[in-house]
């Protein structure tokens, strides 16, 4: 797909917007339901101000009953009913969940565990990506799918298969993860290079030898559990892309997509993001966790970036509990809006449930939904008709951006490979890093993108890397160009260790930034469980703050950076925890640990302050989120007690007027717009 072509099809779908307002709806299964349950089903949208539902994710049996079979008659129907309706449809490819019939006649197309076990038929995602024959099935019914839908006039997007990520370790995808390391290395001796295979005397003669990571004696080689990583993002990729391609070259222009599944480990969304025409993301917020207002932000804040700062899709949620969880708490209708609203500040143009109607069997039939066994008389339905109201009330801030002057760093890859094992601690999680980090500007009302490593960061004044364990020449050059500029740049630990291939770069560490950071290590150690107090330099942090480390460490010397604190006990005793330089127009901090909250809290307000990067607000009150996007000022409480903010604008969602002093109850929601410039913070000029 050319450039020209990509942007048309993302433009595709602003249109669909334009059209409809912010898209509000969810998953639809009429496949599980008679015709009168349809027709009552269509007038209940409407009631609730639905606009655009998935339909088809989970039909495959329904469409072809036998093999080679096609009833569409029942498809027919139903999207004649929902046009009737003026509702529109995303039309799924039913591929992510083939009959049983497939898996019986055709046992090579079900997954094999790392333990040699051949999954069973009957469930869901029972496929591998490598089966050719899987992958010939689904283009099959792809292929009549589209060319029977593809100008139909209630179908306005398109929904490819559902939440990849199928893992198989069994001989098709053996096959398959030979072939796709002869395309990335060439020949043996170079995978062998690549892979150090002379360790524990691994080395193959042939790529025939090479297996998937399967269930070993020990420790799997990390270069080979990466590759495999990779491989099995790039073949769920190649899956989706060919039902893509056999989609649009039926004729239709609508935009295709499929959906995300926010920080998910198995597939590289950064490899994913060019190739579908508006990303989608299925967030599940776990309101258990006190974090769970800023994690959210972070997931939101992700798929945007994805998108180049581009509208994006909330294709799934919950309006209440879900099912798959081992306790399942609700969600109070004020807290589903809450969420809804969340999405939209963050760049949502969409927003969508699982599922419109609650099932009645199965394993999700106690996973909330749009319209519960009850019935349309309950809090859950007059809830759901009161947020499609809010949503029509939105329609100006749709197509609007969030502008960001802080990037952080995250790579799939550098996730993947820096927490195999074998490592100086398994207790430094890079994602809960990157949320820590993002926490400490969602409290401050700063927005942020996500970037890949390498990315040109030239146009932010902030950069951050939480945990970069892969660092590449060009995402090094990247960061010192930025900085040399005159942007800030804050380094976590156990960053720029390891090259493309998880091998150790030698030399002391980061390698590749020891000169923009005026400092270097020599050795990564685990910290006791006990929290090892840092002694802090005069001048950084608060007076009264006690600083201190846990998890990681590093033995750091000052090779021209100021130290702003050491390490104050243990095995790295004076050794320095961080560090602060100049380097051109900018200044480059490293954290040389996981450093407690407080610590943290002082060398990101340092860094912004530096580069003039200020929240949105003045005076932001605790648990109320704040982001501008477009012309909107957007406040959200999420916390239990009412907040104030010095505020005057119109409020898109009441229709009143905040004048001096808005009033935010626990769970409530502004969105203003005619806020005067002087009450909005600048950034100033670095």
């Amino acid at each position: 797909m050319t450039h020209i072509q990509h942007v048309r099809r993302t433009e595709a779908f602003s249109a669909l917007v334009d059209d409809l307002g912010i898209c509000f709806g969810g998953d639809y299964n009429p496949e599980q339901w008679g015709r009168d349950v349809w027709l009552e089903d269509a007038a209940l949208m409407v009631q609730a101000g639905v606009n655009l539902v998935t339909v088809g994710v989970f039909s495959w049996a329904r469409i072809e009953p036998e093999p080679g079979a096609r009833d569409f008659a029942w498809l027919d129907d139903v999207l004649g009913i929902l046009h009737d309706h003026g509702i529109a449809v995303d039309l799924a490819s039913p591929t992510a969940s083939p009959p049983p019939w497939l898996g019986l006649l055709h046992p090579e197309t079900l997954p094999v565990d790392p333990d040699g076990v051949r999954l069973a038929a009957g469930s869901r995602n029972q496929f591998t990506p490598a089966s050719r024959v899987y992958r010939e099935h689904a283009l099959s019914i792809t292929r009549d799918l589209a060319a029977r839908y593809a100008r139909h006039p209630a179908v306005r997007m398109w929904h490819v298969g559902n939440e990849y990520g199928q893992l198989d370790f069994g001989d098709e995808a053996a096959r398959e993860f030979r072939s796709w390391l002869r395309a990335k290395h060439g020949t043996i001796d170079a995978l062998n290079d690549a892979w150090g295979t002379t360790v524990w005397a691994q080395r193959y003669r042939d790529f025939d030898e090479v297996l998937p990571p399967r269930r070993m004696p020990y420790v799997v080689n990390p270069a080979q559990s990466l590759d495999f990583r990779r491989y099995t993002s790039d073949q769920l990729l190649a899956v989706f892309a060919e039902q893509r391609d056999a989609i649009r070259a039926a004729g239709a222009t609508q935009p295709i997509t499929t959906n995300f599944m926010e920080f998910f480990r198995h597939v590289d969304y950064w490899s994913w993001a060019g190739e579908v025409d508006v990303i989608a993301n299925d967030h599940y917020i776990d309101h258990s966790s006190p974090t769970a207002a800023s994690d959210a932000a972070l997931v939101h804040d992700l798929m945007r970036s994805l998108g180049g700062g581009r509208p994006w899709v909330l294709m799934e949620q919950a309006v209440s509990a879900t099912s798959w969880r081992p306790h399942n708490l609700p969600k109070a209708p004020q807290q589903t809006k809450l969420d809804s609203v969340q999405a939209v500040a963050r760049g949502a143009d969409a927003v969508c449930f699982f599922q419109w109607r609650q099932a009645r069997t199965g394993a999700e039939r106690f996973h909330s939904a749009m319209l519960p066994h009850a019935g349309a008389d309950t809090e859950v339905f007059r809830s759901v008709c009161e947020l499609g109201d809010e949503l029509r009330r939105l329609r100006e801030v749709s197509g609007q951006r969030v502008e960001a002057s802080v990037a952080i760093l995250f790579d799939w890859a550098s996730w993947w490979a820096g927490e195999e094992p074998g490592r100086p601690t398994e207790r430094l999680d890079t994602l809960e890093q990157v949320r820590r980090w993002h926490r400490v500007l969602w409290r401050r009302g700063i927005a942020a993108d996500l970037v890949a490593p390498g990315a040109d960061v030239s146009g932010y004044r902030v950069v951050l890397a939480p945990h970069s364990y892969i660092l590449e020449p060009d995402a090094a050059a990247s960061l010192r160009s930025s900085v040399q500029g005159g942007a800030s740049l804050v380094v976590g630990p156990f960053s720029g260790v390891a090259d493309a291939n998880a091998a150790i770069l030698q030399g002391r560490s980061p390698v590749l930034l020891r000169d923009v950071l005026g400092a270097s290590g020599e050795e990564w150690v685990g910290l006791p469980d006990e929290p090892t107090p840092l002694a802090v330099s005069p001048g950084f942090g608060s007076a009264d703050g006690e600083f201190s480390a846990t998890v990681l460490g590093e033995r750091l010397r000052a090779e021209g950076a100021g130290v702003l604190a050491r390490f104050a006990a243990g095995h790295l005793t004076g050794a320095p925890a961080v560090t602060r330089h100049g380097s051109g127009l900018g200044t480059a901090w490293h954290l040389g640990a996981v450093v407690s909250d407080d610590a943290l809290e002082s060398v990101l307000g340092e860094a912004l302050d530096a580069a003039g990067v200020v929240g949105v607000v003045e005076d932001l009150p605790d648990d109320v989120e704040a982001v501008r996007r477009g012309p909107a000022l957007f406040l959200l409480n999420h916390g239990a007690e009412t907040r104030h903010v010095e505020v005057t604008g119109r409020d898109l969602l009441s229709g009143a007027d905040a004048e001096g002093r808005l009033a935010l109850a626990p769970g409530a929601t502004a969105v203003l717009v005619d806020v005067p410039a002087a009450q909005l913070q600048k950034e100033t000029v670095r």
